[in-house]
């Protein structure tokens, strides 16, 4: 018996890794408490195979369609159209992930705005939540989603990586805030631990992801401290071995979800009810 339920709003399902055994991946993350599982799109092709991937799972797997930065400079005539189509897909449950990437600029800058506000509005006139993905671009980030107005729909800055500052103007706008595995390395003075520890990243506003298969919460690390360590279950530890930085696995949420509520000083069940609760609302998850 699972001692939580969750739900994993992102989770890039259609990755190769996953190819050879994703029943085992999803009985997996069954056991770990998943009730619902977001899977990924992050270009017109992806996301046109996570609508073909999750077909398979009713009531258990639903997708995002949307064209990541790192894809923007694919962006073509047609894309607009095609990311329409897909959102009209009962399954798919958001716009993106789309949004600003100044870390790595697989995409120039100025073609990541004009691919990301394109989206922003899809998402306005859809009235479908934005899932996003912002990296070391908080400010245009902010201009883009501030141009929207009151028109914003339900947005979600996906697996947060910034600042507590950041994070507090995110609130600040009514968005809520996606928190992944990131979380155990995360030592920074202003950062996602010190945001919970504080109380500024407030539960209350948060969802919780793996990024699978990647962002994988390394939990017996001798960095983390005793008295979070000592938080984690012997239950989520025994799925937890699953998971790797080879390959996250969505069943790993478990202890995403143990680790933000030690850091928070909340009780884990606490943090699944209300995180569930969110992304249930967020994305009318039936």
């Amino acid at each position: 018996m699972a001692l939580y339920e969750l739900v994993d709003i992102g989770a890039n399902l259609g990755h190769p890794s996953y190819l050879k055994d994703l029943n085992d991946v999803l009985d997996r993350a069954k056991q770990a408490g998943l009730s619902k599982i977001m899977v990924t799109g992050t270009s017109e092709k992806i996301s046109q195979e996570c609508a073909k991937l999750i077909e398979k799972y009713p009531g258990f797997l639903y997708f995002t369609a949307g064209v990541h930065p790192h894809d923007a400079k694919d962006w073509n005539d047609g894309t607009l159209e095609s990311i329409k189509a897909l959102q009209e897909n009962p399954k798919c449950v958001a716009v993106g992930e789309c949004g600003l990437d100044f870390n790595r600029n697989f995409s120039p800058q100025d073609v990541q705005r004009e691919v990301f506000a394109k989206q922003v509005d899809l998402a306005v006139k859809l009235r479908k939540p934005l899932f996003i993905h912002e990296r070391e671009a908080h400010e245009d980030m902010v201009k883009v989603l501030t141009a929207a107005g009151s028109d914003l729909p339900p947005t979600v800055i996906h697996c947060f990586t910034g600042t507590v500052e950041e994070a507090k103007k995110y609130l600040e706008m009514g968005l809520y805030i996606g928190l992944t595995g990131f979380l155990w390395k995360d030592r920074s003075d202003n950062g996602v631990q010190a945001g919970l520890r504080s109380g500024e990243i407030p539960i209350e506003k948060l969802v919780l992801e793996t990024d699978a298969p990647y962002m994988y919460p390394k939990i017996n690390d001798k960095k983390i401290p005793k008295e979070i360590k000592s938080l984690i279950t012997p239950e989520t530890e025994a799925l937890h071995k699953f998971s790797s930085f080879n390959r996250n696995e969505p069943c790993s949420l478990a202890a995403v979800c143990e680790l933000v509520a030690a850091f928070a000083g909340r009780d884990p069940k606490e943090v699944a009810r209300i995180t569930t609760e969110n992304a249930k609302k967020i994305y009318k998850l039936e």
